[in-house]
C-alpha cells in the first residue's frame, strides 16, 4: 500500500476557503492551491486572469495562513472575454474591495492586459504562475511563452481548463505539447488543472509529490485525493448557500413576472392606441352618415 504522507497538508485537508463566489469552475482546485502554498512556500505568486477571485484569494489566504513573506499579484482587465463572457464594473469593484480589506499588505491588482504587465516583473522572479485567461490555443501559448522567462528556479505554472475540449478551447492542446517537457501533475476534475514544474530547484515536497505520481497507481491516488477534497469544498458551499440561492431565484422570478406584466401592459396600451388610430376613419364616416340622417 502506497503511503500518502507526502500529500498530507493541514491547509488542504482542514482549511475552509474564506471567500467563494460564482462561477464555481475553479473551486474544486482550492485544496491543491492550499497544499501548493503550504508545501512550496512561494515568494512571488502571479495570476493571469482573476475574474471574481476564487483562485486568487485562495492563494492569498494560504499565504497569510502560513505566515509567508510573499507577494501576490493578480493581472486582469476585469472586462471579460468572448469565452467567459463580458461583465460590468461591479466584478472589479468587488475584487478590489475584498483585496483592500483583507490582503492589501502583500497583494496587488494590476488592471491591464497580460502583455502590459510583463514589464512589472523581473526575469526569474516568479515562483508560482497561474494562467487562466483566454483559453484559445494561440492565446494560452502566447501567455506561457511570454511569461516563462519570468519563472524562478522553483517555478511552477498552473493551467486551468486543460480538460476542456469544447470549440475554441485549446489549453488541452498546449498541455499535450509542454507536459512531456517538464515534470508535471494534472487533474481532470473542475475542468482540469495542470501543474508544470518548470524550475529545476523544486522543494522537497514537490519532489516527493512527483515521485509518488510516478509510482504504480500513484497518479490515480493523487488525483483522487485532491478531487475528493475539491468536491467536498464545492458541496459544502452549495449546501451552505442553498437557502440563499432559492431566495435569490424567487426574487428573480418575482422581478421577471413584474417586468413581464409591465411589458404586457405597455403592449396593450400600444395596441389600444393603434386600434383607436386605425378606426378613426370609420368613426368619421359613421358620424357623417348619422349627420345626414
Amino acid at each position: 500500500m502506497m503511503k500518502l504522507d507526502y500529500l498530507f497538508s493541514y491547509g488542504a485537508v482542514s482549511r475552509q476557503p474564506a471567500r467563494i463566489l460564482e462561477p464555481l469552475s475553479w473551486v474544486g482546485h482550492i485544496p491543491f492551491a492550499f497544499w501548493l502554498v503550504e508545501k512550496c512556500r512561494p515568494r512571488t505568486i502571479v495570476e493571469l486572469g482573476t475574474h471574481t477571485g476564487n483562485s486568487y484569494f485562495a492563494l492569498c489566504q494560504a499565504v497569510e495562513a502560513n505566515g509567508l513573506d510573499a507577494t501576490c499579484c493578480a493581472v486582469d482587465t476585469w472586462q471579460g472575454d468572448c469565452q467567459a463572457g463580458y461583465y460590468g464594473e461591479d466584478v472589479y469593484l468587488s475584487v478590489s474591495r475584498y483585496n483592500q480589506s483583507h490582503y492589501s499588505g502583500f497583494s496587488r491588482l494590476f488592471r491591464m492586459t497580460f502583455d502590459e504587465a510583463l514589464k512589472h516583473f523581473q526575469d526569474g522572479s516568479i515562483d508560482c504562475l497561474h494562467i487562466d485567461g483566454l483559453h484559445s490555443y494561440e492565446a494560452v501559448r502566447h501567455d506561457f511563452e511570454s511569461w516563462l522567462p519570468k519563472m524562478s528556479g522553483r517555478g511552477v505554472v498552473l493551467f486551468h481548463d486543460n480538460a476542456v475540449r469544447e470549440e475554441g478551447f485549446g489549453v488541452w492542446r498546449l498541455w499535450q505539447e509542454v507536459s512531456p517537457l517538464y515534470p508535471h501533475i494534472e487533474f481532470d476534475h473542475s475542468f482540469g488543472l495542470g501543474g508544470l514544474f518548470v524550475g529545476k530547484e523544486q522543494p522537497a515536497a514537490v519532489l516527493e509529490l512527483l515521485e509518488g505520481w510516478g509510482r504504480p497507481d500513484g497518479k490515480r491516488l493523487v488525483q483522487d485525493f485532491f478531487a475528493r477534497l475539491g468536491h467536498l469544498v464545492e458541496s459544502e458551499w452549495r449546501n451552505d448557500n442553498h437557502g440563499f440561492l432559492l431566495a435569490e431565484r424567487e426574487r428573480l422570478l418575482t422581478q421577471r413576472d413584474a417586468e413581464l406584466a409591465e411589458c404586457i401592459r405597455a403592449i396593450q396600451s400600444m395596441n389600444d392606441t393603434l386600434s383607436w388610430r386605425l378606426t378613426a376613419p370609420l368613426r368619421w364616416i359613421g358620424r357623417k352618415v348619422l349627420a345626414r340622417k
